[in-house]
């Protein structure tokens, strides 16, 4: 089926919104996409993109853009919160055959995927408000009053999405026992490696996102926004932990806060309207997959609806191929967890036994095209 004649929108303008841009571009549609803030968001700190999600930059054309401005990363390591080793990977040679693995600053990637679709038009400061079946269309209630008619809606708009409040009986979002401190300070090292410190029942990663700076990332547990947060974290990690923790005090910056959230439906379409990305299936970060779920399911879109007869097909053939791969990962966040919420000497034995096998278990269908 080509899109000539169909009109498509696209609600959400962060990564699984123009990725999906990218990928319907040239299906024939006529394509609109709206985000609801006012201009393009420079806020963000850092992002880490696996094999499968460089493999779709690729697909989508826009892997060199992004390589230009990104830190390939060789290895990951993982140590207890005093630096004791548990288990290294080679990064590098595990998605050898699928993409590289690459870090570089949020704001960035967003910058490359905004220019790589700068013909497709881009209403910022608005959002659907109504969403209403009319058939085999979607009449759209538009917070300016005005109402436009649609052949697909996608909600690409993140684990908070609108369209799945207003489409899908107001379903929310799954709050996990994960409340995240994120923020980006002055790169330390010169090793292109992805470096995590397990605590007890908290950790602490950073990755180089530039020449200039690393991506800190930081897991306090169960509890929210503790005000003794960052003196704990002084006190009971490295004495490297409280230098990247200066980078806060030197400009009096907030670090970006909040709990981790997912969310798991029994079905992603509703009619003619679709949730993708973290809106349909967001995931505890622990295995760095939510950008690259939301560029694979804009690949998979694309070439579900080029593929079949209608758009309902298309929808149908979509989620039964994409299912199986995001109920994937989100069964190995949920085992990553566990594994990290064991009493420290019993985690540190089973890392250092196991660490290596189980990451490569965890990963191993995602080698696989989508």
């Amino acid at each position: 089926m080509r899109g000539a004649g169909l009109r498509v929108l696209i609600v959400g303008g962060g990564v699984a919104g123009l990725a999906t841009a990218a990928a319907l571009r040239s299906w024939g549609a006529t394509l609109d996409v709206v985000e609801r803030t006012a201009v393009p968001d420079e806020a963000g700190t850092g992002i880490y993109l696996t094999g499968n999600a460089t493999r779709m930059l690729d697909v989508l054309g826009v892997r060199e853009p992004v390589a230009d401005l990104a830190v390939e990363i060789k290895q990951q390591r993982s140590t207890n919160r005093q630096g004791r080793a548990l288990f290294d990977i080679d990064v590098a040679g595990l998605w050898d055959g699928v993409g590289p693995c690459v870090s570089l600053r949020r704001p960035d990637l967003h910058r490359a995927l905004l220019a790589h679709v700068a013909d497709v038009p881009i209403r910022w400061g608005r959002r659907p408000v109504t969403l209403a079946q009319e058939g085999e269309r979607v009449a759209v209630g538009f917070d300016d009053d005005t109402t436009e008619r649609y052949d697909l809606v996608v909600g690409a708009d993140g684990v908070n999405s609108t369209v799945r409040r207003v489409a899908f009986d107001g379903h929310a979002a799954r709050t996990l026992p994960q409340y995240a401190y994120r923020w980006l300070a002055p790169r330390l090292d010169s090793e292109p490696v992805w470096s995590v410190l397990l605590g007890r029942g908290t950790q602490f990663l950073t990755i180089p996102v530039s020449d200039e700076q690393t991506y800190c990332y930081y897991n306090d547990g169960a509890v929210a926004d503790r005000p003794g947060w960052r003196d704990e974290l002084r006190a009971g990690y490295p004495e490297r932990v409280g230098t990247l923790l200066d980078a806060l005090d030197a400009d009096g910056a907030a670090p970006h806060a909040g709990w981790n959230q997912e969310v798991d439906l029994r079905s992603w379409s509703r009619g003619r309207v679709l949730l993708i990305g973290d809106a349909a299936h967001a995931t505890s970060p622990n295995m760095a997959q939510g950008a690259a779920m939301a560029l694979e399911d804009a690949v998979v879109l694309a070439e579900s609806l080029t593929a079949a007869g209608s758009v309902g097909e298309a929808l149908r053939a979509y989620e039964t191929r994409r299912r199986p791969r995001t109920d994937w990962v989100l069964a190995q966040t949920h085992r990553r967890d566990k594994a990290l919420g064991l009493p420290a000497v019993l985690r540190d034995t089973v890392m250092r036994r196991l660490g290596e096998k189980m990451f490569r278990s965890n990963y191993g269908p995602l080698f696989a095209q989508p």
